[in-house]
């Protein structure tokens, strides 16, 4: 099925690695162009080039450089028709082990993340026949985790928020809608079994982790099939959903909603 994204331009957040990185390749394999940003200059670069990518470092805290990312994108594409906000990160802590810094630093985090790149993009999302803004959150919106609990209640924020979104943005023909994930296996996961020290080789490790954390599939998430919700959303095809959010988590099933 043609998904109707060649030769449309998309903003990806985060996009040097894991999710982000897997749906600027997607996106890139469809004949969109792609825009992507992230912090680290060295990680862009690992990329590759090519005629349809733009790559910039930018932190997406910082308001006047994502407007910066946001016009050089849409001059150098001639616009903007979706925005997949990736940008972010989780912090394993609990309640006792939080400050008042981990707090204002995971909400800032968080919320600037969709805030800043939906505020640069909104004038050239406007002007497309079919916007689509896309957020990429976490199952632990809607089915909280004690060991990430900072992380938790800015995920539960964030899905309150794009709800709110896609009511306030229908007038202007712009959809927002979220991707919850589940344990995927980006490379936070590698480096967490490294510091775990347990013995056991990662395919075995992850395969405990995702039956401590009830996956019914019994294993970690690819960040490629991640990807492949995110352009089902972003697509013109999917022109009459808005407001919803698409759990990609293996069958984990803790919460009530």
């Amino acid at each position: 099925m043609d998904l109707g994204l060649a030769d449309r331009t998309y903003l990806v957040t985060g996009g040097s690695s894991g999710v982000g990185l897997a749906t600027v390749r997607a996106l890139l394999d469809e004949g969109a162009n792609v825009a992507t940003c992230g912090r680290d200059a060295d990680r862009l670069k690992s990329i590759g080039t090519h005629e349809r990518l733009f790559t910039a470092p930018c932190d997406v805290r910082d308001a006047a450089a994502v407007r910066e990312f946001t016009g050089a994108a849409a001059h150098a594409f001639g616009g903007v028709d979706g925005l997949v906000n990736n940008a972010g990160q989780s912090r394993m802590k609990r309640f006792d082990e939080t400050t008042e810094d981990d707090w204002r630093d995971e909400l800032e985090l968080k919320f600037a993340g969709v805030l800043n790149p939906l505020h640069a993009a909104r004038p050239h999302l406007r002007a497309s026949t079919a916007a689509s803004v896309v957020n990429v959150n976490a199952v632990l919106a809607k089915q909280p985790e004690p060991r990430l609990i900072t992380t938790s209640a800015a995920r539960a924020g964030i899905l309150n928020l794009s709800a709110s979104l896609a009511r306030e943005l229908a007038p202007d023909a712009i959809r927002v809608n979220s991707v919850c994930l589940g344990l995927v296996d980006t490379g936070q996961w590698t480096r967490r079994h490294a510091a775990a020290g347990s013995g056991l080789p990662y395919e075995e490790w992850q395969a405990e982790l995702a039956a401590d954390r009830g996956v019914a599939l019994g294993r970690l998430g690819r960040a490629e099939e991640v990807a492949y919700a995110i352009l089902a959303l972003l697509s013109p095809r999917a022109s009459y959903i808005t407001g919803t959010s698409i759990d990609v988590c293996g069958g984990v099933g803790r919460g009530i909603l």
